[in-house]
């Protein structure tokens, strides 16, 4: 079952992975035990919303899916294999960013999910405002991840120490204010561009845990 749901993905998606596969192979044969590891790992997180999903029955939208392993691919393989974060000084900004809103979409979808869907069950800021905080916790979790790689496996994530994670918190916050703003503008029946569009196609797939919307 797994090994279908895996080839029924889009072709970016089979892409990343091949390059994935083939990467720790190569690293294998030449003895560069850091590639192999960074490549196991990306391959393993891209993974974990399939796996999510299967054992939780969420359907996760294309776009969502092809969001997480864009990231995951960027963000391990890319920047720490490749050394993007030195390469282009924007790699980090624009990664901390898309994610925060993404995590701030995530955090509102878990939040109205909790309600089944009830838009009256509290009032919108607040759902808005939770979402916010859960986007910013696993920010600040992810800090903690780039410092626990760099302590224990030898890594550079964290660049410049303090100044590095100080800056990724605060592009961090921005983005989970965008994320929660796209959650409030969805509950007044407002449009935020593609952000509430997002919200709308996760809801319909996942009518079942929506059961009170309105």
């Amino acid at each position: 079952m797994l090994h279908r749901r895996i080839l029924r993905q889009p072709l970016v998606v089979q892409i990343i992975w091949a390059v994935l596969v083939v990467a720790f192979v190569v690293a294998l044969i030449e003895g560069r035990w850091s590639l192999a590891f960074v490549s196991a790992a990306t391959f393993g997180l891209s993974l974990l919303p399939v796996l999510a999903s299967r054992r939780f029955g969420i359907r996760l939208p294309v776009r969502f899916f092809v969001w997480i392993v864009l990231f995951v691919f960027g963000t391990i393989f890319l920047g720490e294999a490749f050394d993007f974060y030195h390469r282009y000084w924007w790699w980090d900004v624009i990664l901390h960013a898309g994610s925060a809103v993404g995590f701030g979409l995530a955090g509102f979808l878990f939040v109205f999910m909790l309600f089944e869907g009830d838009r009256y069950a509290a009032p919108a800021w607040a759902v808005a405002f939770i979402s916010f905080c859960f986007a910013l916790s696993i920010g600040t979790m992810w800090e903690i991840f780039e410092f626990a790689m760099d302590q224990i496996f030898g890594l550079n994530m964290q660049k410049t120490g303090l100044i590095d994670t100080m800056w990724d918190l605060i592009v961090d916050t921005a983005g989970a204010s965008i994320g929660a703003i796209a959650g409030l503008a969805y509950l007044k029946g407002q449009e935020l561009g593609g952000l509430t569009a997002a919200i709308r196609e996760f809801v319909a797939a996942n009518r079942r845990f929506f059961r009170k919307r309105r």
